[in-house]
């Protein structure tokens, strides 16, 4: 039976496909980026209130007014970033929604789009969705993971459209410095190109600083922002992305989401402009002090059960080095790691365009809670004392 031809280089989500092993093995889950800890009360008292208020139907195709309202308040204050809530936002299905629906609105078939690798799988499709050509290049050589310029210059050319940054970064955990981002958006400004950046994991960062991309000199024309809820409210599943962009754009963008999802959640919209209306600074200092604290405790236990990593700047992720552990590939050595120890990662493979060059490499998440945490630092340190493959 005939399928389209774009969707035959598409594989099943590795993530979630890890998910559903770690469920059958009874596994720590420490593959797919889901917080085990509850959302915020304000969140989720508002988000009720709103269905008893009857807040069921539709809201506003590109998103309820007072989320909107919310966001330019929370951009200005954390950012100094002026934003034109009626011309400039638009309320997703996610931040995956998102990125589909920038890419679907801004790049035409044959164009290119550049892919810093490793990278979130749905770069990749995305673009090949879009009918455009995605160009892969290496975001840096491990365990430091700095952005070359160089090569990176080498990648753009008359047929590039955007590239897509992802600071804090996912799954390097790299925060991207003012020069590193400076360089980029000189690259851009030179070939006349937008910067897609996906900034879910903002407020999840311990060194360095967030730079908005679109804070930039004569950046903010050319630079499309993607963020959500998901990941600073530990709500995942509810689908809250946004997407701050020039009016130009947005018209743009506006259609493509129109026609993909007509409109995020409208009660859940509704929690998740209480908590930027409510939760103050205090609120994402502890967020990411707790995050601090639970990527130290996974951090140092890896380092003595054998694997090697960089600690992360930022969001909630280790790429971690088993090669001083094990032979296998990286999708073999999870399988096993998942059945025989009891603690599913990801296969490093899966955030490259050629997996060879993930071989040695998983991915281990720490949105848990401590205890979570430790349980998984004492099946990994049985390592150390058993015959691996």
């Amino acid at each position: 039976m005939h399928t389209a031809r774009r969707t035959h280089g598409f594989t099943e989500s590795v993530i979630r496909g890890m998910t559903r092993l770690a469920n059958e093995h009874d596994a720590i889950n420490l593959s797919q980026g889901f917080p085990n800890f509850p959302a915020p009360d304000e969140v989720k008292d508002e988000a009720c209130r709103a269905i008893h208020a009857d807040i069921n139907q539709y809201a506003i195709t590109w998103g309820s007014r007072r989320l909107r309202l919310a966001l330019t308040r929370k951009y200005a204050e954390f950012y100094g970033l002026e934003i034109d809530p009626e011309t400039e936002i638009t309320v997703t299905c996610g931040a995956t929604e998102a990125m589909a629906t920038v890419l679907l609105a801004l790049v035409d078939p044959g164009e290119q789009v550049i892919v810093l690798e490793p990278f979130y799988e749905n770069y990749g499709p995305d673009t090949v969705i879009c009918q455009a050509e995605p160009v892969f290049v290496p975001f840096g050589e491990p365990p430091k993971w700095r952005l070359d310029l160089e090569r990176l210059e080498r990648a753009f050319s008359d047929r590039t459209r955007a590239i897509i940054l992802n600071t804090p970064n996912n799954p390097t955990g790299r925060v991207l410095t003012r020069e590193e981002l400076e360089g980029v958006a000189e690259l851009c400004r030179r070939h006349d190109a937008y910067v897609i950046t996906d900034e879910v994991y903002e407020h999840i960062l311990y060194d360095g600083e967030h730079i908005p991309v679109a804070t930039l000199p004569e950046m903010r024309d050319r630079t499309i922002t993607i963020s959500g809820a998901s990941k600073t409210y530990s709500v995942t599943g509810w689908r809250i992305g946004t997407i701050v962009a020039p009016s130009r754009v947005t018209d743009a963008i506006r259609k493509v989401h129109d026609f993909l999802t007509v409109g995020a959640p409208a009660p859940l919209q509704e929690g998740v402009a209480a908590a930027i209306e409510t939760l103050g600074p205090d609120y994402y200092e502890r967020l990411a002090s707790d995050y601090r604290h639970r990527r130290d405790v996974l951090y140092g236990r890896l380092l003595e059960a054998g694997f090697q990593a960089a600690r992360p700047e930022g969001a909630y992720y280790i790429l971690a080095d088993f090669s001083e552990i094990s032979d296998l590939p990286d999708d073999e050595f999870s399988y096993w790691l998942t059945r025989e120890i009891g603690v599913a990662p990801v296969p490093g493979s899966s955030f490259y365009s050629d997996p060879a060059a993930g071989r040695r490499l998983v991915r281990f998440a720490f949105c848990k809670t401590t205890d979570v945490l430790e349980e998984a630092a004492e099946r990994l340190a049985s390592l150390r004392e058993r015959a691996v493959p």
